[in-house]
C-alpha cells in the first residue's frame, strides 16, 4: 500500500479526519482519538502503518514476519502493531485491521462524543 491508497481508504471510513503531525506522519483519527499512523521509512523505502487491535491479534502479529509492536505505543501497553512489509499482512488484510482499529477507537470514545458523531 503506498501513502495515497492509505490516506484514500482512511478517507472512506466515517467520522475521520486528517492531520499531518509527529514529524510528517500521516495521522487519521475518529473523534479527536487517533486510529491509524502512517510514515514512509526512508531506510526501508516502505510505507510503516501502524494501528491499534484487540489483544488477541497484538499475540499473533507481533510474531509474524512484516510485523512488531508497534515503537512507543506498544512500550506503554498499549495493544498497537506497525505493519513493516507486507510478508504477513497484504493490503487487503491492513485495510480490514484499519477499519478495526477505526471501530476499536470510537467504541472507547465517550457516549457524548458517539452520539455526536451519530456511533451507536
Amino acid at each position: 500500500m503506498n501513502l495515497k491508497a492509505y490516506n484514500a481508504f482512511c478517507t472512506s471510513l466515517p467520522h475521520t479526519t486528517q492531520v499531518v503531525q509527529w514529524g510528517g506522519a500521516d495521522v487519521w483519527k475518529v473523534g479527536g482519538k487517533v486510529f491509524a499512523i502512517a510514515r514512509r521509512d526512508e531506510d526501508a523505502g516502505q510505507l510503516f502503518v501502524t494501528f491499534k487491535c484487540s489483544p488477541m491479534s497484538y499475540d499473533m502479529l507481533k510474531e509474524m514476519p512484516g510485523c512488531r509492536p508497534a515503537p512507543y505505543l506498544a512500550s506503554r501497553g498499549m495493544k498497537w502493531i506497525q505493519r513493516t512489509g507486507p510478508e504477513t499482512l497484504d493490503d487487503g488484510a491492513l485495510k480490514d485491521y484499519i477499519r478495526e482499529s477505526c471501530r476499536l477507537v470510537a467504541l472507547g470514545l465517550p457516549k457524548k462524543v458517539r452520539m455526536d458523531l451519530g456511533i451507536a
